[in-house]
């Protein structure tokens, strides 16, 4: 397995920058081949379950998730969310964290991110991270700044 993390700041205020980055469908929108599904319908919470389906027609990968931590963000307490991935080729844990920087002015955000993938050797771990970094790097940017 494999760990990486993205950190930005961003002018958005915490609730707004949490509201984009746990719009499931516009993270899905903003990652290359992906669509993701989220039941139930309505609010998310923790037990709420998301499967991300990447890949065309038959040749696609599922990575379902459940949410386990749920905690937005309030004034002067950060927001955490925690997904615990459920699948059989996809492994691993997400976690956004958004806390606000009255003393800068701006909304810190920490996307990280656990990632095995069946049967990728643990000898591509390096360039799993990377393609992470880079593949979530830019959704979180265009989620940010949408």
């Amino acid at each position: 397995m494999t760990v990486f993390r993205i950190d930005r700041t961003t002018r958005l205020s915490a609730a707004e920058a949490w509201r984009r980055l746990t719009d499931w469908r516009a993270q899905g929108d903003r990652v290359p081949l992906t669509r993701i599904s989220v039941t139930p319908p309505g609010p998310t919470r923790v037990g709420t379950f998301l499967v991300a389906r990447s890949g065309l027609g038959p040749v696609a990968v599922d990575d379902p998730m459940e949410v386990v931590h749920w905690h937005p963000p309030a004034p002067g307490t950060p927001g955490r969310c925690r997904l615990e991935k459920r699948g059989r080729t996809v492994l691993g844990w997400a976690e956004i964290r958004v806390r606000r920087d009255e003393e800068h002015g701006v909304t810190r955000v920490r996307w990280e991110e656990e990632l095995r993938v069946r049967p990728l050797p643990g000898a591509l771990d390096t360039l799993t991270a990377r393609a992470g970094r880079l593949v979530f790097g830019r959704a979180v940017d265009g989620l940010l700044r949408d």
